[in-house]
């Protein structure tokens, strides 16, 4: 395996991942960043929860969690046959079992199923389709719960503001990806 990609911490602690061909994961460096951030404060290591990878790709963001969070239960939607079967492949390496479900399907049509359920969303639309992240979090926020975390990756130049309903508890770049840390508020 080539890939660069691996696990920061946690239980799968420096495993490899395949990549789905095309892909651009968020770098090592960056989820360390950002999941140092989700340290402070928004889950224990040992909190249930569900986090939705939305835009998967490899899956780097969800395993993560698996593999920090031995509670956390994950879904994983990609339109990209190719990227579910990496996800697949990748669950499959590492042996998850059922704390990990995938589905090929549209992140915006999948918002109805999943958006309500979810305690942990991340965002990681392509740069080049930076309106159909945009268009994700709208229909988002219609579904999400009050208290739902949102980590919405963009491309550092392409600046969408959080809309009013979400609570920005960070705001970070590093290197050519901007995260945005937020809460959805009460109605």
């Amino acid at each position: 395996m080539d890939s660069r990609l691996q696990i920061i911490s946690g239980r799968f602690h420096g495993r490899k991942l395949f990549l789905p061909n095309g892909a651009r994961p968020t770098q090592n460096r960056a989820r360390a960043a950002l999941f140092n951030i989700m340290a402070s404060g928004f889950f224990e290591p040992n909190d249930e929860f569900i986090v939705w990878d939305a835009f998967a790709g490899s899956g780097a963001f969800g395993i993560e969690c698996l593999s920090r969070y031995p509670n956390a239960r994950v879904i994983f939607t990609d339109v990209a046959p190719e990227s579910i079967k990496t996800v697949r492949k990748n669950l499959a390496m590492l042996n998850i079992g059922p704390a990990a479900s995938v589905e090929q399907t549209d992140a915006n049509c999948a918002v109805k199923k999943y958006g309500a359920m979810a305690d942990l969303v991340f965002v990681d639309a392509p740069y080049d389709a930076a309106d159909v992240g945009v268009a994700f979090v709208r229909a988002l926020t219609r579904r999400a719960r009050a208290g739902t975390i949102l980590v919405w990756e963009q491309e550092a130049t392409h600046t969408t503001p959080a809309p009013r309903e979400w609570v920005v508890l960070r705001d970070k770049v590093y290197g050519r990806a901007r995260f945005l840390f937020l809460q959805r508020g009460d109605e």
